[in-house]
């Protein structure tokens, strides 16, 4: 029904920036939210941005000011722009879309992206 497909991990140095990409197909528009979460070794999955088919965005606290969410509805692609990047923002990141289908709510995952930050 709908599918999600993460892009654009890999390593950078702190400070750095990077953007990883969420391309959803299938029923896209019955997508309500895309959000990113990010998991590090360890660690619980934790949520890092949201945002609504309205355009409307939530970010974790602890990216706010440094990660920007975007949508591109034409590629039907959420992007997240990440900037001054911490070695704390090392983690496995993912996209999430949730979405209503005949009266029924779902949501899928992407298989994952990995982001690195290290010097």
């Amino acid at each position: 029904q709908v599918q999600v497909v993460e892009s654009g991990g890999g390593l950078v140095q702190p400070g750095g920036s990077l953007r990883v990409s969420c391309a959803a197909s299938g029923i896209v528009f019955s997508i309500n939210v895309v959000g990113w979460y990010r998991q590090a070794p360890g660690k619980e999955r934790e949520l890092v941005a949201t945002i609504t088919r309205n355009g409307r965005t939530n970010y974790a606290d602890s990216v706010k000011g440094r990660f920007t969410i975007a949508r591109d509805n034409a590629k039907n692609t959420v992007y997240l722009q990440m900037n001054s990047l911490k070695p704390e923002d090392t983690a496995v990141y993912y996209c999430r879309a949730d979405y209503v289908l005949n009266d029924n709510s779902g949501h899928c995952w992407g298989q994952g992206t990995q982001v690195t930050v290290s010097s």
